[in-house]
């Protein structure tokens, strides 16, 4: 009896939390984790926050691993209604809890005290980790990274350019 009441109550706080919020916008083109099979696999219990990452950000551009940023970034962009120069409807409730614990358990927290937060990938010193002995195009940016990623804007990161197949 206890526990369909705490069901009851929690399904009443959720919808009640999305009531206001319109319906959340899927890109038709965005990749679905049955669809990918060339990344990082996604553990079940963080399934439903990757997709929702991935519907939510795909819409406007391709999709970034969690690994290129520190989690600081990541939970600054998630909240902040000013992103990169658009204005954007910040989520809310589940959504954003879901989105936020996928990119928490996926990236890498700043470990040095005194280290800044990199909002641009230029300035992550993950971007550059994942990129050794790579010359990278300035500025970078989002789309510089189908230059050598073919598969980016399905969240393909392991397949690369030809000149890229077998380089050390």
């Amino acid at each position: 009896m206890i526990g369909v009441w705490s069901i009851a109550i929690a399904l009443s706080l959720v919808l009640a939390l999305n009531a206001g919020s319109p319906p959340p916008v899927i890109a038709q083109n965005a990749p679905t984790f049955n669809q990918i099979d060339n990344v990082d696999v996604v553990q079940p219990e963080y399934q439903l926050g990757y997709e929702l990452y991935l519907n939510t950000c795909s819409t406007c551009h391709i999709p970034i691993p969690p690994q290129v940023f520190p989690t600081q970034t990541w939970q600054q962009i998630i909240q902040d209604e000013q992103h990169y120069g658009a204005t954007l409807q910040p989520l809310d409730g589940p959504s954003l809890l879901l989105m936020w614990k996928y990119l928490q358990t996926y990236s890498r927290p700043i470990a040095l005290k005194d280290e800044a937060i990199p909002y641009r990938f230029n300035r992550s010193r993950y971007f550059k980790a994942l990129h050794p002995r790579v010359e990278l195009p300035q500025p970078v940016t989002v789309n510089s990274c189908v230059s050598c990623h073919p598969g980016a804007s399905e969240f393909n990161y392991r397949n690369l350019t030809p000149e890229w197949q077998n380089s050390p």
